[in-house]
């Protein structure tokens, strides 16, 4: 297994491998075996998973980048997804109606215009040419890490600059995750409170918990042999065959081309008998490495890094609270569900990586949501890039 170089206390391979594991084992010992159950059943175990890594990394305990944490995002990302996907109702997701959309292009667009209020705010306080770092921050948060680098290219930013933007990204994208978690966790609450009409993520829910149930058995070892054979064989063989496809002018890379594919594999076998093994424990099994990948997230949002760039920082905090604000208001207004905004937002904000995390934070039967709207945000966050690229050099000057 990959090592890196010592700097955090831990660092290998092994020893990551067992505090991603051993914080959620934790966590779900003292929220089920000890007094706190009731303050857990408030605050979703997911917020600690994340969390607690971030205060690990920041206090050089552990890593904040390690070619283990690749290898996590790269192998088990697509099999949890697969997992968590073989259940899916992909009736129920086409029933969920236009307000995905809706609140998806209204993140996009509180980007685009919340990069150049933010710059407009603080740039006597920031570098000259800032303008150019922003935009690159701009095709990240509307699409992902590649719209990041081309976007970057293009308006020809230089790496130093394009490295204080990734501490910025890190940092404020990362709090927003956390955010976003955490609120999942009183969804219910939150949408009963504005009315929201959340009736196609119940009946879609609720028609994929009856499944569980009717399919329900005791697992055996093959069953837990052949979902993880199939999870990440399926895995290994798209990610040769996601480097085959072509990337579209560097829209879509290859490890999103084996997401496409890896959740194309499952819905397929969502309409077969394998289905069935949902109730081997399938989605279990997703969501135990659903919690490595939220500790491997949470690990990169390294908070010690605020103190080294603190007006850049505050300007890209105050960017995103202009677009929570707007994605507030466009879900009070459409009556939309505490689920839309979320991933909405995180399908732009985080990309394909992070939004069907945040998916399954709400429900794990929601997590190809996630992917769907994540892959369209790589479509188009280039262009959406580009143009906060323009509107920030009028404001430049």
């Amino acid at each position: 297994m990959d090592t890196q170089t010592p700097v955090a206390l831990i660092n290998d391979s092994y020893g990551l491998l067992a505090v991603l594991i051993l914080i959620p084992a934790l966590l779900f010992f003292l929220a089920e075996k000890t007094r706190l159950k009731a303050f857990f059943q408030k605050v979703p175990l997911l917020v600690f998973a994340y969390f607690i890594p971030s205060l690990l990394s920041s206090f050089g305990i552990i890593p904040t980048a390690a070619p283990f944490y690749d290898s996590v995002m790269s192998f088990v990302l697509p099999a949890s997804l697969f997992l968590l996907t073989l259940s899916v109702d992909i009736k129920g997701i086409f029933n969920l109606g236009p307000k995905a959309l809706i609140l998806f292009f209204a993140a996009t667009a509180s980007i685009v215009v919340g990069g150049s209020v933010s710059l407009f705010i603080f740039q006597d306080y920031l570098p000259e040419g800032i303008w150019k770092g922003f935009a690159a921050l701009a095709g990240s948060w509307t699409g992902g890490g590649v719209n990041f680098v081309a976007v970057g290219k293009m308006v020809e930013a230089d790496d130093s600059m394009l490295g204080m933007m990734v501490i910025v990204d890190v940092i404020v994208a990362y709090t927003w995750t956390g955010i976003l978690m955490y609120l999942a966790g009183s969804y219910k609450k939150i949408d009963d409170r504005f009315h929201a009409d959340n009736t196609s993520i119940i009946e879609l829910q609720d028609k994929v918990e009856t499944f569980q149930k009717e399919s329900a058995r005791v697992s055996s070892t093959s069953d837990f042999m052949i979902l993880l054979g199939v999870a990440f064989g399926l895995t290994w063989i798209a990610g040769h065959l996601g480097g085959l496809f072509p990337t579209f002018g560097g829209i879509l890379s290859s490890f999103s081309w084996k997401i496409i594919l890896i959740t194309f594999c499952a819905v397929g076998l969502s309409f077969t008998s394998f289905r069935n093994f949902e109730g081997a424990g399938a989605s279990k099994l997703g969501t135990l490495m659903l919690y490595m990948l939220i500790g491997v997230i949470g690990a990169g949002a390294n908070f010690a890094k605020v103190a080294e760039y603190p007006m850049l920082i505050a300007a890209g905090a105050s960017w995103m609270v202009f677009h929570a604000l707007i994605m507030y208001t466009v879900m009070r207004f459409t009556k939309a569900p505490l689920f839309f905004m979320a991933v909405g937002s995180q399908a732009n904000v985080g990309g394909v990586a992070s939004a069907p995390i945040v998916a399954s934070a709400f429900h794990p039967a929601l997590a190809t949501v996630g992917v769907l709207l994540g892959v369209f945000g790589y479509v188009i966050g280039t262009y959406a890039g580009l143009l906060s690229a323009y509107l920030m050099r009028l404001i430049a000057g």
